[in-house]
C-alpha cells in the first residue's frame, strides 16, 4: 500500500468514526503535535487535514 493509498484510509476512518466533527478532531491532533514540537506529525496531519478537506469539498457538490 502507498503512502497516498495509507493517508486517504487514515481519512476515510476518521469520517467515518467522528461524523462532521472529524476535522475538529484533526486540529486538536495537529495542535497536541506542535505542542510537543514534533514538526513531522504536524506535517502529516496537515496532509490528512489537506484531504479531509478536498473530500468534504468533494460531497458537497
Amino acid at each position: 500500500m502507498t503512502q497516498d493509498q495509507l493517508l486517504w484510509g487514515a481519512v476515510s476512518m476518521l469520517m467515518k468514526q467522528h461524523g462532521e466533527h472529524a476535522p475538529r478532531k484533526v486540529a486538536e491532533r495537529i495542535g497536541s503535535l506542535a505542542v510537543e514540537g514534533d514538526m513531522a506529525g504536524v506535517a502529516l496531519w496537515k496532509d490528512i487535514a489537506h484531504r479531509m478537506d478536498m473530500m468534504m469539498r468533494s460531497r458537497a457538490q
